[in-house]
């Protein structure tokens, strides 16, 4: 699948050492993402960021197109599905799979919201089938949720674990199958509170970025909302002792579910468009400018886990 999203799985895989082949149902797809993975791995290789051991040549030349889905099933043990975000769709590519597979060969999916119960029901490999959900980009956020479908066998959830690690990856067992898995659903409850706040004048779209970006993003990065408890008292068990009724009171005071339109999405979005034009060329520069604050993160997560 020759999208952004499958283009960072590839270049994932190949930092690892695997070969890989890219199948679009449009070829052109397949050549275009052929170029920029070239682009990309160059430009990481002359900025040190390269993931893997082997050079870019070495990785490059793991990497190929094919031209049917029976070419890139053959000889495979994992395939990952990197198709639009559409049930139908994506249950029509794992009918196709099923069919071409063995009882050998790990089918998963980069679905962010389609739960795997929806997505593999009937197949005869369900045991096989997963979801690996990654954050975008994945190429510089390690994070991978792996989702189970009921029938989906240890194995299978083992295996998965060891290859997203193998690929520098850091992979998370949701254990049971829920809306949203386990990012979307802390990102959703940021985003709902978040709109709250400005919907109802307490602070500026402009400020509420802040309050993450300089604020709460900044333990984030490196520990989470669990450990940041732990580390702000003597303890969890101290921190909920102290800290326990004035949570739930704040909690209490929390607002419906926003809709997300009307008067709030049109002074956020012209906050938003202030900072950064919504246009193609803005976008991709503030993007780019995103990535390589991302990579030059990883570095430092690298080097302080090191010590």
């Amino acid at each position: 699948m020759g999208g952004l999203i499958g283009q960072s799985w590839g270049m994932l895989f190949a930092s690892g050492g695997f070969k890989v082949k890219l199948y679009d149902i449009e070829q052109q797809q397949v050549t275009k993402a052929l170029e920029n993975i070239r682009k990309e791995m160059k430009l990481l290789e002359q900025a040190g960021s390269l993931k893997g051991s082997l050079s870019a040549e070495e990785q490059l030349s793991l990497i190929r197109g094919c031209a049917s889905v029976e070419e890139a099933v053959e000889g495979a043990m994992h395939i990952q599905e990197c198709v639009p975000e559409n049930l139908e769709l994506k249950r029509k590519i794992f009918a196709q799979l099923d069919r071409a597979v063995d009882d050998t060969i790990v089918l998963s999916s980069s679905t962010s919201c389609l739960l795997p119960s929806q997505l593999f029901a009937g197949l005869a490999h369900v045991k096989q089938c997963i979801v690996a959900h990654p954050v975008n980009p994945p190429y510089y956020v390690p994070l991978v949720e792996l989702v189970p479908h009921p029938e989906t066998s240890p194995a299978t959830v083992d295996r998965t674990h060891a290859l997203m690690q193998k690929i520098g990856q850091s992979p998370i067992r949701v254990l049971k199958e829920i809306d949203g898995f386990a990012l979307n659903r802390l990102q959703f409850a940021i985003i709902s509170e978040a709109w709250r706040l400005v919907q109802e004048g307490i602070v500026s779209p402009s400020d509420l970025d802040l309050v993450m970006s300089d604020g709460l993003g900044m333990r984030y990065a490196f520990i989470g909302p669990l450990e940041t408890m732990h580390l702000n008292a003597e303890g969890m068990l101290s921190y909920c002792d102290r800290y326990r009724e004035g949570m739930k009171r704040v909690l209490k005071s929390f607002g419906p579910v926003p809709e997300f339109s009307g008067p709030t999405v049109e002074k956020v979005n012209q906050a938003m468009c202030v900072k950064i034009p919504d246009d193609p060329e803005h976008l991709a520069a503030r993007r780019k400018w995103r990535d390589e604050c991302l990579m030059s993160l990883a570095r430092l997560k690298r080097q302080m886990q090191s010590q």
